[in-house]
């Protein structure tokens, strides 16, 4: 097979992800075929067609020339682009704050059961999957579980997520226990940080469960709809009274975010008439954590999207209560 043929599928499914960022990917699910990453990375940059003409231009991005008359210094700007569901994803579960191996087995129970009762297509983990108890910077208690068993029992999970939905898309959003990891890498193995074999989906080995990993300062697009995790929306200890009025004062848009493990909703209508609505959802992790067992106001919960051609959605936004539906 060309090396093209094995690069543009991918191409199609991440097309905002950075040539490296995707190269990475491709090279690791497809170590026989390129001699490194480098070479992935040469034919994404061939198909895109920056460093030679490529016969099929579908994926062709011409060059674009910015003005810049005063010669100033390189910038290292980032231009944050929306990672948008493709519009087959129309009919999506969206769970969240798991916090394995802190997980609640009545209320995960009840959300995939609710889906599969919806025939829902598509599944997304909106942050929190993995608590990375052992990695996080606050005062551990050292007879909690080791790192090495949450990714066990995540894997764990994730394996039995994919046979009970085979034939859902997956996506899996990173929250701020997700980037708890990465963080500690950085800051006590900064020599691996940069390997492969030690990211975050290479550990939990999410291609072997065709699961697509989001970067946690990404906006997710279903429809019209924003969905993020939240932890960038709410900083600090305190969240708002009202999270989903919090959420909507800083996007100014219809959004729906988690991180909270409060089921709330806002909905105000602007001067053009438009209907502008917020969600946070619960979580399906245990209601009382050491870091605030009291007087938290957390509960179980999660949600359903969906979506039509035109991008319009509805948003369903359940409570569990002792693994029941409300």
């Amino acid at each position: 097979m060309q090396k093209q043929e094995i690069v543009r599928p991918y191409l199609e499914r991440f097309p905002d992800h950075g040539d490296l960022t995707l190269a990475k990917k491709i090279y690791k699910e497809n170590p026989l075929v390129f001699k490194d990453v480098e070479g992935v990375r040469s034919s994404i940059r061939a198909i895109k067609g920056k460093i030679s003409n490529y016969a099929n231009k579908s994926l062709y991005q011409p060059k674009t020339f910015n003005s810049n008359p005063y010669k100033l210094p390189e910038s290292e700007e980032k231009d944050r682009v929306p990672f948008t569901l493709p519009v087959a994803c129309n009919n999506i579960l969206l769970i969240s704050d798991l916090h394995i191996p802190y997980h609640s087995i009545d209320a995960i129970t009840a959300a995939l059961d609710y889906g599969k009762k919806e025939n829902i297509n598509t599944i997304l983990i909106n942050g929190d999957l993995i608590d990375f108890y052992g990695c996080s910077r606050f005062e551990k208690d050292p007879r909690k579980r080791s790192v090495k068993h949450e990714f066990d029992t995540t894997k764990e999970f994730l394996r039995i997520l994919r046979a009970s939905f085979p034939d859902a898309i997956i996506y899996y959003n990173k929250g701020n226990h997700c980037v708890r990891y990465e963080h500690f890498l950085m800051a006590k193995a900064p020599e691996i940080f940069d390997d492969p074999y030690y990211s975050l989906d290479a550990r939990l080995e999410l291609s072997k469960v065709s699961i697509n990993l989001i970067d946690d300062k990404t906006i997710i697009r279903a429809g019209k709809l924003s969905i993020h995790h939240g932890h960038l929306f709410f900083r600090g200890f305190m969240a708002p009274v009202n999270s989903a009025r919090g959420l909507f004062m800083k996007a100014k848009q219809s959004m729906i975010c988690s991180h909270v493990h409060k089921v709330s909703e806002h909905n105000e209508t602007n001067l053009s008439g438009e209907l502008i609505s917020c969600w946070s959802t619960g979580c399906l992790s245990e209601l009382s954590p050491d870091y605030n067992p009291h007087s938290n106001n957390y509960s179980h919960g999660f949600a359903h999207i969906k979506t039509d051609p035109s991008g319009n959605y509805s948003v369903k936004n359940y409570r569990i209560l002792k693994g029941k539906i409300l």
